[in-house]
């Protein structure tokens, strides 16, 4: 029969697209999760689609894909996706349709937890604070006005995921979805209510007929067909509750997160490998980095005290930048893993115990057997006899054999280059050499000095009962009329406060009193300062203003939050204290500022007038500070640097960059100038650096927040700075070093810039560390310059690290390495 052209090309799209969409079947065992037919041992990681941009997307997945990743995982977040109750936001970083579609389009697999509640670091953990101020709403327990609004929300999610066929029951990339997170932690807090509560989000769950397998993390109890898994910082000891379900990881913590006063996070490539390489000896399939892209909390998304970097340490660096060596140690790990896939799902499991926490476990099929042999000890390598031959395993760490003969991966032996990042000045165009500034106070007379508000109660009220999460800022403000016969009064009077804020200033009479402020996780201080009253009326205004709510722990959407009080006046009597309690007083309710309600951030607010260019106010609490930039030239990262300011609020071109506090400095103690032993176990305590330094200096400007030409800069300064400092620098890789093992090839790149030089290079028994390395006794005499034969003038290289390539080192039969230093 005769065919046209046309029909016939037709009929291979619809074929095609048919392919495309066919369904992809997702089943588990005891033994691994199962993808058509298939035992899969799975690497994941995870990226929150709003702390990066939609423009970002395609990039830091598509690293992730050459980091020889699966999956992509990401919550859910209700707050931003429902900010006000049935008003829903799809949109910009937000479209999560888009982003579930790139990882799609990468051909990568999707991991949804949808919680809703997901905790994250993220502001009240991803709920919406109105749910707060519902009548009678009682949240993560058995409460039927909360179930019935996170069934309303989680039902939207997967309607709107079934709509676009993005589970792979639908020939969606979606393979396994989460409801609830980390309920076990918090459980016993809500009693035999949570327990229901838990047991009522499995089966509304199992409802949902979504045609995927559904986890629950941290969830011991977490009854069939849910697959509970594990959270951590090493999880090899975990194991499932159920004989059907697979060992699965879904938080690898490769970092940690940082807080305002809190120190720098850095866990090790050593120690991340360990603990993967670890996970699958003991039997693990699926395993998730939580965070392979930390980013950056845009707005006000961070939760309390948590800083605007959401870096963690991640194998992709907030800007998407690799961070070498962990992103090319893992992923030199994940190649060696996936050629052991069939055996490690489907062979028969033999452990040897040597002592002394050293092992080696088998797996063993008809055809093939690989071995991995484990080292726990934080301290003493040990050698080992297996089938014949001799085997040296470093302390903590793991040795993988593929064919259970030759090592062909150790994890403490890292054999991917480090790259030194540093920040360039903006080589723009005509760019002056400091900015111009304009600025204008912020109008805070009718509350500081006249007291006036929204409106009134005789109580002092939660800060969520008022401004639920409209502004950071609220205003409490009284007066109290005075006698110089009133008892209280004496030349020696306080204003004393409770407060739990986590920031407060008081003005008595319109005059400036003080500020005072909590530590993260101790949320709870006092204010206390002399003051001047007057007789007659005085009025109290005090502005408290948040830094994110609260994300975890039982009961934290019910922690106080802003002057839960007393308020009192103290003077002294003679010897007598005599108190004035203020807290039942008539207390005036201002939410907000006027410049953010005006939005003179906004290059489109029509108050956005009246800025001044003369007398720069610096130090001054309360002002809005303006100037124009001009892109930074090039594709690196952008960042602003505010050193000098004190703390606020920064926006470009009406993007919210989010809340600044460079005055914070980090802790003094706890860091050391030693280079960081990876051995033994890790904490977010272990291995911090940026001591007594500003906790966060540099701010994220993703390119697609500015334009051509001109770009406006905005800062809300509430605390005081100086903005003659503030500057605008690109990140770009200035350093790269590497010291590799023999019988590996060592890849050199510059983040796509030239390599300009090669400032050191050895192959033997070179020492030292990156920035000093020196030549040890043996050392092949060319090395340097068959390297910079290599690669100078190249983006990127590859050198065979052995002595066919580099010549002899005379060491004789020592293991040898080559150690480099590249200059970019």
């Amino acid at each position: 029969m005769a065919i046209s052209k046309f029909a016939f090309c037709f009929c291979l799209s619809i074929a095609m697209l048919s392919l495309y969409a066919t369904a992809t079947e997702v089943s588990h065992d005891g033994r691994a999760i199962t993808i058509d037919g298939k035992r899969r041992l799975l690497l994941s990681g995870s990226i929150h689609y709003p702390r990066s941009t939609s423009g970002m997307w395609p990039d830091l997945i598509r690293k992730s894909k050459e980091g020889g990743l699966d999956a992509i995982e990401t919550y859910v977040f209700w707050n931003v996706h429902e900010p006000v109750r049935r008003q829903y936001d799809f949109t910009g970083n937000l479209d999560l349709v888009r982003f579930l579609k790139t990882v799609q389009d990468e051909g990568l697999y999707a991991v949804l937890r949808i919680g809703p509640y997901v905790c994250a670091e993220w502001n009240y953990g991803g709920l919406p604070v109105w749910l707060h101020n519902l009548p009678g709403c009682e949240i993560r327990t058995a409460n039927d006005v909360y179930m019935s609004e996170m069934k309303n929300f989680t039902t939207l999610i997967v309607n709107m995921m079934k709509k676009e066929k993005l589970f792979a029951s639908q020939g969606g990339p979606i393979i396994i979805a989460q409801i609830e997170n980390e309920y076990g932690n918090v459980q016993s807090y809500y009693g035999d209510a949570g327990k229901a509560y838990m047991n009522w989000c499995s089966n509304f769950a199992q409802s949902l007929d979504i045609g995927v397998p559904w986890i629950m993390c941290q969830q011991s109890d977490a009854p069939q067909p849910m697959i509970n898994t594990c959270n951590g910082w090493y999880c090899d000891n975990f194991k499932p509750n159920n004989d059907n379900s697979p060992k699965m990881w879904t938080e690898n913590w490769t970092g940690w997160f940082k807080s305002w006063g809190g120190k720098d996070p850095l866990r090790t490539a050593e120690d991340l490998a360990f603990s993967v390489a670890r996970f699958f000896q003991t039997g693990g399939t699926f395993q998730n980095y939580y965070m392979y892209h930390g980013g950056t909390n845009f707005g006000r998304t961070s939760a309390a005290y948590i800083t605007t970097t959401y870096d963690y340490d991640a194998p992709l660096d907030e800007y998407g930048n690799l961070n070498q060596p962990k992103w090319g140690h893992l992923k030199q790990l994940h190649e060696i893993l996936k050629s052991m896939e069939y055996t490690l799902t489907h062979g028969n499991i033999t452990t040897i115990d040597f002592g002394n926490s050293v092992s080696a476990t088998i797996y063993a099929t008809n055809d093939s057997a690989s071995c991995f042999f484990g080292n726990a000890n934080s301290s003493t390598d040990h050698t080992i006899t297996f089938q014949g031959n001799i085997y040296t395993i470093p302390a903590w760490s793991v040795s993988i054999l593929p064919d259970c003969k030759t090592e062909g991966y150790n994890t403490a032996k890292v054999n991917t280059q480090t790259s030194v990042k540093v920040k360039m000045v903006n080589k723009a165009e005509d760019e002056p050499e400091s900015l111009g500034w304009l600025w204008r106070p912020e109008n805070i007379d009718d509350t500081r000095l006249q007291g006036k508000g929204e409106f009134t109660a005789n109580k002092l009220m939660d800060q969520k009962d008022v401004a639920a999460d409209a502004s950071d800022y609220l205003w409490y403000m009284t007066s109290v009329h005075l006698n110089k016969d009133d008892p209280i009064w004496s030349g020696n009077m306080t204003l004393k406060i409770n407060a739990t804020g986590f920031i407060l200033h008081a003005y008595v009479n319109g005059e400036y009193v003080g500020s005072e402020w909590a530590k993260y996780n101790d949320y709870n201080y006092v204010f206390e300062k002399n003051v001047t009253l007057n007789p007659g009326k005085n009025v109290i205004s005090l502005l408290s203003a948040t830094v994110g709510f609260p994300n975890y722990g039982g009961g934290f959407d019910v922690i106080n939050t802003g002057v839960p009080g007393p308020v009192v006046l103290v003077g002294q009597n003679g010897d007598e204290m005599v108190i004035k309690d203020l807290s039942a007083h008539k207390w005036s309710y201002e939410v907000g500022l006027h410049g953010l309600k005006n939005q003179l951030f906004s290059t489109d607010s029509r108050y956005a007038a009246k800025w001044s260019a003369e007398n720069l106010p610096i130090n001054r609490m309360m002002t809005w500070y303006k100037t124009t930039f001009k892109a930074p030239l090039g594709t690196d990262p952008v960042v602003v640097d505010l050193q000098g300011l004190g703390k606020g609020h920064a926006w470009v071109n009406g993007n919210s960059l989010g809340r600044y506090w460079p005055s914070y400095l980090a802790e003094e103690d706890g860091c050391s100038l030693e280079a960081c032993d990876y051995r033994g176990s890790y904490d977010n305590n272990k291995c911090v650096f940026n001591c007594g330094k500003p906790t966060q200096r540099w701010y994220h400007v993703p390119r697609s927040f500015m334009q051509d030409g001109e770009n406006t800069l905005v800062l809300f300064e509430e605390f005081g700075g100086n903005p003659s400092l503030v500057n605008f620098q690109t990140v770009t890789t200035g350093t790269v070093c590497a010291n590799a093992y023999e019988k590996h090839t060592l890849e050199l790149a510059c983040q796509g810039r030239p390599i300009s030089s090669i400032k050191f290079a050895s192959f033997g028994n070179p020492q030292g560390r990156c920035g000093s390395f020196e030549k040890g006794s043996c050392d092949a005499k060319n090395a340097l310059s068959i390297i910079q034969n290599e690669c100078v003038g190249k983006e990127k290289c590859s050198i065979d690290v052995s002595e066919s390539k580099l010549g002899s080192a005379n060491c004789g039969a020592s293991v040898k390495r080559l150690a480099v230093e590249v200059v970019c």
